[in-house]
């Protein structure tokens, strides 16, 4: 803003009203409504012509300076917003709320409603299959707490947890559209670094505060039915959210009716850098069908798809309601059950958005003919899982219910097919409401008064060429030719006369002028405040709508699931107490589905004395698939979905850690091989003997003899300490020797053949370790050229024949009053009896005497 804000009395009355406004709002954009625009002025106008890209121009002057000036189109103005949300800004929408006809002066205006990223509803707004989190967070002491709404689903969800890695690991889980954090905290750069930050004053995140706002939002006397009673950096940071919510959408909210605490134990906790690297929702190259969700998604309803979404991202312990749902697929896969309740829920709209749009008073006409048509198809849905099998579904059909007085009260309401906005009129059905329908009569039949007055004047007048009209500047009138108008009647009163026409009225049709246009908007009036009733009614049954949207949208994923296991060729996997992963011919559900070639399965076990698979084998091999495969399965299964394999016990499993791939993160200041140690760390701190950890090529970011140490002492503490069902892929061929110092650890490989100066990946995985990397043969797989090539395979043969003769002069300057160290080959040597050797230990025999070799 320039200086001239500060001093209103120079400005324009319209402007000093604006400036006092924006004042209010100084962090947002200003939507200013004038007539059938929405206007921008000042900084705010400059800020919006850059980023949507429209006209910047100027008007009149104010404080003797033109006004810069940018407007949109009032009709079009979601198609602005959407495009401001997504980058991250956030839109003070101010109304006219005075009439024009009777103010002196500017007309009243105020701001209605605030739109930020993370309190959108409006369906024009929003991703069909993505909620679209509300998350805030405060730390209290050495706690953190987390608040997260779906405004446009009504979800509230609020939990406490202890260290950074657990904060970042859930802020990459609820990934929020909005983050509020107190204008005090000096946020850690992990958190910095997000979108969509927005700042509050410390004082709503007060503790006491916030819990005072959420007994009255709940109506309740203490917090302990939702569990978080003796959690306060839960409440403090649920307090400031809710009461930021009520002040953008400065309306009740009814549809919010409680909170679930999230206490951790419930679920596998899955880290951020887990979250990224099995690829759950997000790829790099943007393609979800390369994701678990692209794979699994073939839900019927926008609601199903976001409730999938959600158990991709929270896989539970809880055998028993993991085993609930297996039964739920089971019986949906029975006789194909499954696909005549998807054709069904094929019509279902998206009801949770709805209720919550109901509750805010912004659902649109045809958000409630979606509605009714939704609750038509409920009869239909209950009779085909009437007779199923399965106490899940059971719980379900309790939640649906038919609800037949909605339906009729929708029916007799609201129009077959309604406008798009309801001020512009014909919303309301004819019988509704008899005043309504006396109004509407009296303005519909214009047509025919203005018909007969036009033949009645021809007749009194004698003039054939009279003519009725009506302008909305004018009103209505009678017309005549400038060459008639000296036989005009008496009672003729001009109104304007134009270019070779006059026009007049007559006080029968100024009388009549007056009741039509009084009717009109009386109508429009009394219909407005008609559908605002009907959201009122609606507002009384939002409990069982949402109980109703809560059961068809898991009725959709369990179907979906169904749909999944059957073209997938998906097994029931067994969920058991004793500890341990047994996977028979396991495959990767996204690298089997987006392959053109037959995929290979494999097997996998562990156990309590086989924690650790040491994985060797060539690049390109395989051995990333296998590890992401292994924990995609069990990801899968606790989710309570069939699984990719064909058959899957697994035992109690409370995390699951993955440090694949290297990518650095430079806006932090740390290097590929800093965030490898992070990743590391936070493994070697937080796994458990029940985890599940995927460790692959640790150490590649530093020297050789530093990354071995490094990968080495790693492993060595996995297997030892930490005792984790651990996966590690490793190049070191060194590791392969910990199978023989720690119990527990087991060297397997990925099979690999060598044709002619090239490999053929086999892709199976085998007892032992494997021989050789393969890696020249990838490099010129991948197009290096063949100079290069045959230059680094000479480079490669000089440094084995330096390295050979390294170890033969050290071998040969041993102290000659000492006797020589035996040979680790010969003393395994000593110990083999070969009349007690079976074939396949003689060859995991042979293999680890070429490794004593080396």
């Amino acid at each position: 803003m320039t200086d001239q804000t500060t001093t209103l009395s120079k400005h324009t009355p319209l402007m000093q009203q604006y400036l006092r406004i924006k004042a209010e709002h100084p962090e947002q954009l200003l939507f200013f409504r004038m007539g059938d625009f929405y206007e921008l002025f000042y900084e705010d106008a400059r800020k919006a012509a850059q980023l949507l890209d429209i006209t910047l121009t100027s008007r009149g002057e104010s404080a003797g300076e033109r006004i810069p000036m940018a407007g949109v189109p009032y009709h079009a103005v979601d198609g602005y917003l959407a495009r401001l949300i997504k980058l991250g800004e956030s839109v003070a929408i101010c109304e006219q709320i005075g009439d024009p006809a009777t103010s002196k002066g500017p007309v009243e205006r105020k701001v209605v409603r605030i739109v930020s990223p993370g309190t959108v509803t409006e369906e024009a707004l929003l991703e069909d299959r993505k909620e679209n989190l509300l998350v805030a967070i405060t730390q209290v002491d050495e706690f953190f707490g987390i608040a997260a709404l779906d405004l446009a689903g009504g979800r509230f969800t609020v939990q406490q947890v202890k260290g950074l890695e657990r904060l970042t690991g859930e802020l990459e889980r609820l990934n929020p559209s909005e983050l509020l954090i107190s204008e005090s905290w000096s946020p850690p750069s992990i958190v910095a670094a997000r979108r969509g930050i927005t700042r509050r004053p410390p004082w709503h995140f007060d503790p006491e505060s916030a819990r005072h706002r959420l007994l009255h939002q709940f109506k309740t006397q203490d917090l302990t039915g939702f569990g978080c009673e003796d959690l306060p950096a839960a409440i403090a940071a649920a307090g400031c959210l809710l009461q930021y919510v009520q002040e953008t959408q400065k309306i009740a909210l009814p549809h919010i009716q409680g909170l679930r605490t999230e206490t951790g134990e419930e679920s596998i906790v899955l880290d951020a850098a887990t979250r990224r690297n099995l690829e759950l929702d997000y790829h790099p190259s943007g393609q979800v069908s390369l994701t678990l969700f692209g794979v699994m998604d073939r839900t019927t309803t926008a609601m199903g798809g976001r409730l999938l979404r959600r158990w991709l991202h929270n896989p539970l312990r809880d055998h028993r309601t993991l085993n609930r749902r297996y039964e739920a697929i089971a019986a949906l896969l029975r006789d194909g059950g499954y696909v005549s309740i998807r054709n069904v829920l094929a019509s279902v709209g998206d009801i949770e958005r709805i209720a919550a749009r109901i509750a805010l008073k912004s659902a649109r006409p045809r958000d409630l003919v979606v509605l009714r048509a939704s609750l038509e198809t409920l009869p239909e849905i209950l009779a085909l899982i009437e007779n199923l099998e399965s106490d899940l579904l059971s719980d379900i059909r309790q939640r649906i219910r038919e609800q037949p007085e909605l339906c009729e009260l929708l029916r007799r309401a609201i129009v077959e097919n309604p406008p798009m906005l309801v001020r512009d009129g014909g919303v309301i059905a004819e019988g509704y409401h008899p005043e309504l329908d006396e109004l509407r009569s009296l303005s519909q039949n214009t047509e025919r008064f203005l018909l007969e007055l036009e033949q009645r004047e021809r007749l009194r007048t004698g003039l054939p060429n009279l003519k009725v009209g009506y302008n909305r500047v004018q009103g209505f009138y009678l017309e005549l030719s400038r060459t008639q108008a000296d036989k005009v009647p008496a009672d003729y009163i001009r109104r304007q006369t134009l270019k070779g026409v006059e026009r007049y009225i007559t006080p029968e049709l100024k009388a009549f002028e007056d009741r039509v246009l009084s009717a009109r908007e009386r109508s429009l009036a009394f219909e407005k405040a008609l559908y605002d009733e009907l959201l009122d009614l609606l507002t009384g049954h939002l409990a069982t709508l949402q109980a109703c949207a809560s059961g068809l949208s898991e009725l959709d994923v369990l179907a979906n699931l169904a749909e999944r296991a059957e073209s997938l060729n998906l097994t029931m996997p067994v969920l058991v107490q004793e500890p341990g992963i047994r996977i028979t011919g396991g495959r990767h559900p996204v690298v089997e589905t987006v392959s053109d070639t037959p995929f290979v399965p494999n097997d996998l076990e562990l156990h309590a004395d086989r924690r650790m698979l040491i994985i060797t084998g060539p690049n390109m091999g395989g051995k990333s698939t296998y590890m992401r495969q292994t924990a995609l399965i069990v990801l899968m299964a606790h989710i309570g979905s069939y699984v990719p394999a064909d058959a899957a016990v697994i035992g109690p499993i409370d995390r699951i850690f993955t440090r694949i791939g290297a990518s650095d993160d430079l806006a932090s200041g740390r290097s590929t091989f800093m965030v490898e140690m992070t990743e590391t760390a936070n493994i070697l701190h937080n796994a458990t003997s029940s985890s599940l950890v995927l460790v692959d090529e640790i150490g590649r970011g530093t020297s050789t003899f530093d990354g071995l140490s490094l990968a080495w002492a790693t492993a060595d503490y996995l297997a030892r300490n930490v005792r984790a069902f651990t996966l590690f892929a490793t190049h070191y061929f060194e590791l392969i020797t910990l199978a023989d110092e720690c119990s527990g650890v087991h060297n397997v490989h990925l099979d690999a053949i060598e044709h002619g100066d090239g490999v053929v990946f086999l892709h199976a995985v085998k007892e032992g370790p494997a021989n050789q990397s393969y890696g020249l043969q990838v490099a010129a797989l991948a197009g290096v050229p063949k100079a290069v090539i045959d230059s680094a395979r000479k480079k490669l043969m000089a440094l084995e024949k330096q390295t050979y003769a390294e170890h033969r002069s050290e071998a040969q300057q041993f102290d000659l009053f000492m006797n020589a160290e035996p040979h680790p080959a010969l003393d395994l040597l000593r110990t083999i009896k070969p009349e007690e050797t079976t074939p396949k230990q003689a060859l995991d025999l042979l293999f680890a005497l070429k490794a004593l070799t080396r």
